[in-house]
């Protein structure tokens, strides 16, 4: 498409043309890892943290995973090649997979910091002990 006709096609655009459409291959993603300080430690009992350390990192795994795969997918496509668009059906029920994957592990992940919080409270209450009956 030349110039021109590139001009002319965003005239016919919707009113709304605040809409960004990033390229799926351009776009990346960043990941935060938070350690614990001295202070933070004295609050969490290390177990608990060893476990949501895992949890993230688990899911993390599968994200990196989900974002080759959908560069992957992005490539097949754009190549238009049909052997390759073949195995896109195979690649995106892959991500799919992973998505549930990846729901599943951040349940987990909420279910055990309930856990935490609730194991947790007693001390902070200063009555000592693991459970709420203590």
């Amino acid at each position: 498409m030349d110039h021109g006709a590139a001009r002319s096609h965003q005239n016919h655009r919707p009113a709304n043309k605040h809409i960004y459409h990033p390229n799926p291959s351009s776009v990346t993603a960043a990941t935060t890892t938070t350690t614990a300080t001295s202070d933070d430690s004295d609050q969490c009992d290390p177990k608990v943290w060893e476990i949501f350390s895992s949890s993230y990192s688990r899911a993390q795994t599968v994200l990196d995973r989900n974002r080759a795969l959908i560069q992957q997918v992005n490539e097949n496509h754009q190549s238009k090649i049909p052997d390759n668009m073949v195995k896109n059906v195979a690649l995106i029920n892959e991500i799919n997979q992973n998505i549930s994957k990846v729901a599943s592990l951040y349940s987990e992940f909420s279910t055990n910091f309930i856990v935490a919080c609730h194991q947790q409270r007693p001390f902070r209450n200063g009555k000592g002990g693991g459970s709420p009956e203590d």
